[in-house]
């Protein structure tokens, strides 16, 4: 029976040593570094965002999804994002509102670039691409979430050379929601910029939240020690929260299969 047992945890264990995302994990510092890097809203991640929101403007208006994967790859728009949950997780909370100001920044550039790209487009008509944007489900909820996970893993590990976060960048596609209510701006479609912005903010919050999980689970240092009672009030501010944004991408996957 002793012998069966230690073979049972000897399982355990190395089981336990694959699936261990601490095993190879990188620095607390260069996770820091690598993390608040990419959320910077500088001149030169600002003008890649416009070209690429042109890009994938493009890519939507022509029906191309090789332009539009372009556009993903090159955009530095999920960096804030994955920024915005390191300083939440670490309770730095003057370093959060600065990353969440720069994310509305980049919004607000983004469906701006895309906005006057369709207004001067001579293409007026809905593509397949774009009303393909249009309609989010909880499909779009698993996608985002597993490729944060995903994301976040990759930008914490050791390994310097990151090839998971090109895929991420696709995967969860942020640019092709924003460059679509740019264009139902542009032509009046607000009925296409319910969906779009919908779908953008389902992608972009459940990034966040499984970038906030990997970082709670590597026990980031916080800034500030945090009671139990403000975890708790925290905890349930993000499972209300969660609730509430995934709710009507469920109702649409219901709708779908009736």
């Amino acid at each position: 029976m002793s012998i069966e047992k230690d073979q049972n945890e000897t399982v355990t264990g190395r089981i336990r040593k694959m699936f261990s995302l601490s095993e190879d994990s990188a620095s607390y510092k260069e996770i820091r570094t690598r993390l608040l890097d990419g959320g910077q809203v500088t001149g030169t991640n600002m003008c890649v965002l416009v070209c690429a929101m042109v890009i994938a403007s493009v890519g939507l208006n022509m029906s191309s999804t090789a332009v539009i994967i372009g556009a993903m790859l090159i955009s530095p728009i999920m960096g804030s994002i994955l920024a915005s949950a390191y300083a939440t997780v670490s309770g730095d909370y003057p370093l959060l509102r600065k990353h969440a100001l720069g994310f509305g920044v980049q919004i607000v550039i983004s469906v701006s670039a895309a906005m006057i790209y369709f207004f001067l487009s001579p293409v007026k008509e809905p593509t397949v691409e774009l009303l393909a944007r249009t309609s989010p489900t909880f499909f779009d909820v698993l996608i985002a979430f597993f490729g944060g996970l995903a994301g976040i893993i990759g930008q914490t590990r050791d390994d310097k050379v990151n090839t998971v976060v090109p895929g991420v960048a696709i995967a969860t596609a942020l640019m092709p929601p924003l460059c679509t209510c740019g264009y139902s701006i542009a032509n009046g479609r607000w009925d296409m910029l319910l969906g779009a912005g919908y779908l953008f903010i389902l992608n972009a919050y459940f990034i966040f939240l499984s970038a906030g999980i990997i970082l709670s689970v590597l026990k980031i240092p916080k800034n500030k020690d945090i009671t139990q009672k403000q975890w708790k009030i925290l905890r349930w501010r993000m499972v209300r929260n969660t609730i509430i944004i995934a709710l009507p991408s469920i109702f649409a996957v219901y709708a779908m299969i009736q």
